[in-house]
Parts: C-alpha cells; sequence; structure tokens
C-alpha cells in the first residue's frame, strides 16, 4: 500500500497495449512498464485515460492490473484506474484493483452526467469507504465536463484515505488554488496532469505529476522532476521546454493514439489504439516522426 511520502515525482498514465480482438496483451503492456521504469519514473498508473480504461470490459481490467502489479514487483507504486460512470462501478474496479495487488488508486469524476457538488462529494466518500487503499482523485473537466471545485476539494482532502488529487486542466489557477487549500494537510498532495505545467506545478509546491508523454519520453520528463529537486530549476525549465513539442503532438490524432503511434515509430510496438479510435495517416506520423527525431528519440536516415 501506497504511504504518503511515496506520492512524488514522475507518474505515467501507461498505454494498454491490445491484441488483434482489442483484449490487453500481456506481452506488450509488460514492454511498456519495463521502458518507463527504465526511464526512472516513480510509479506506474494503469488504466487512465492514455490507457483506454473505458475501452476494456471488467475481465480485462483486472487483467491489466494483474499484469502490472506481478510485473513492476514492488520496484515503483503501482496506481490502478478505479474510474467509472456511477459509484457502484467504481467500487467494484477499487475493490478489483484492492485485491489484484494495486498500491493505490485512481478515481476520475463521472462521465456523461452532471452530478451537483453534493452528490460528488459523495461519491467520492463512498468509494473511498469500501476500499483500505489511498484514493488519489482525478480532475479532468474537459473530458468528464464535470469539475472538482476548489471548495469540494477542501472537504474532500479531509477524508482520510484520500491522499491527493491529479488536475488535468489548462487552468493553472485551479492547480495553484488546489495547492494553496491543501498545503497545510499533512497526508494530502497535489500533481499536474498537464504536461505543461510539471515545472510550474513543481515550483508552487505541487508534487510532481501524471504525465502521458512519460510514456514516450521517461526520461526527460523525469529530468524536469529530478532537476528541480535538486535545485536545478534551469536545468528543470529547460527540460520542460524541451517537452512541449511532445505534448503539442497531442492533437495530432484522435486521444490517446499519438502516444501509442510515438512508441511504435521507437520501435517499442504496442499495437494499435481500440477502435473507433484509428493510427494517424502517414503524413501525420512523418510528422511525429520529425518531433521524435529532434527530441533525439528516434534516428532518421
Amino acid at each position: 500500500m501506497l504511504k504518503i511520502e511515496e506520492l512524488k515525482g514522475v507518474i505515467p498514465p501507461i498505454v494498454t497495449p491490445v491484441d488483434e480482438n482489442e483484449n490487453v496483451d500481456e506481452a506488450g503492456l509488460k514492454k511498456v512498464i519495463d521502458y518507463v521504469i527504465g526511464g526512472g519514473v516513480h510509479g506506474v498508473f494503469v488504466l487512465g485515460s492514455n490507457g483506454e480504461f473505458y475501452a476494456f470490459d471488467s475481465e480485462n481490467q483486472r487483467r491489466a492490473v494483474e499484469i502490472t502489479v506481478n510485473h513492476v514487483k514492488g520496484r515503483v507504486p503501482v496506481y490502478a484506474g478505479a474510474s467509472a460512470i456511477t459509484t457502484k462501478g467504481c467500487i467494484k474496479s477499487a475493490q478489483m484493483a484492492e485485491e489484484a495487488g494495486a498500491d493505490a488508486i485512481t478515481v476520475l469524476t463521472p462521465m456523461f452526467i452532471k452530478p451537483n457538488e453534493k452528490e460528488l462529494y459523495n461519491h467520492y466518500e463512498a468509494i473511498a469507504k469500501s476500499t483500505s487503499l489511498p484514493v488519489l482523485l482525478y480532475n479532468n473537466p474537459e473530458k468528464t465536463t464535470n469539475n472538482i471545485s476548489v471548495s469540494l476539494l477542501q472537504k474532500l482532502a479531509k477524508i482520510d484515505n484520500i491522499i491527493g488529487i491529479k488536475n488535468t486542466s489548462l487552468d493553472f489557477a485551479q492547480t495553484v488554488e488546489f495547492i494553496r487549500v491543501t498545503k497545510d494537510i499533512k497526508n494530502f498532495k497535489v500533481l499536474s496532469g498537464s504536461d505543461y505545467f510539471i515545472y510550474a506545478t513543481l515550483a508552487y509546491g505541487g508534487a510532481g505529476c501524471v504525465a502521458g508523454t512519460a510514456n514516450v519520453a521517461p526520461g526527460l520528463v523525469v529530468d524536469i522532476y529530478n532537476k528541480y529537486i535538486a535545485g536545478d530549476h534551469e536545468g528543470a525549465l529547460e527540460a520542460q521546454f524541451k517537452l512541449l513539442p511532445l505534448r503539442n503532438a497531442y492533437n495530432y490524432g484522435t486521444f490517446p493514439v499519438v502516444m501509442k503511434d510515438c512508441m511504435n515509430l521507437m520501435g517499442i510496438e504496442i499495437g494499435n489504439p481500440v477502435k473507433p479510435v484509428e493510427r494517424c495517416d502517414e503524413e501525420t506520423l512523418e510528422r511525429i516522426k520529425k518531433i521524435l527525431s529532434e527530441m533525439g528519440l528516434i534516428k532518421t536516415v
């Protein structure tokens, strides 16, 4: 089980390789895990939005968590996504993750429906009570259209096993406010969920990041964190700027295909996204290759 001091650094929401039937591909998943851990990451997050959690039935979700836990073998903490539209669905996923040996769960706000603040509080409180695992809140208003407000976060942060929040919002002022209102809560941390704001989140006192780009460039993302912690703020900022072209490439295809396409181009064969999402066309892949080449992630002939 995750200790609060372990909630830090770079945690990639790993992509989920699938076979021709769109079931979890064990060999591919192990390959991704070894690649990111080799890059120095501080945790692994399976079944996040980059991991296409929404695409898998309960059997595949369980397999993804079990494979990850067994292959990581305690090298870093394992965070398992436990996100669904309903409270009941999240509780089922949370308990599955605990049984499978995850160190913590990450829970996105509901999608499609629009709960009010009281309903959101009750939702997260019920999930937290259903498991002994630490809970990392996941705010992604652009994708779910639901937002964890600053006032709601203040209430949720008082629940014992809710230990932090990943804020995937381009409203950086919200991240700053999240840090401000929770800075005196000993067992609560704020992480960047937008790869544009890793350095800035650290500068305001955040604990690290859940960064999709760390699937592709784990060493560079880790560089931002490690250099910042070591006091090399100039080096950390330089690494942050170097990362941005890769983050900008998200828009080249339908989310979350681009990180998978990047890894395939780098020779880490992990297959296709889950349909209806499709791989980028050849012209777009050439643009992605150019970015990867300029970042030193692939060699071009």
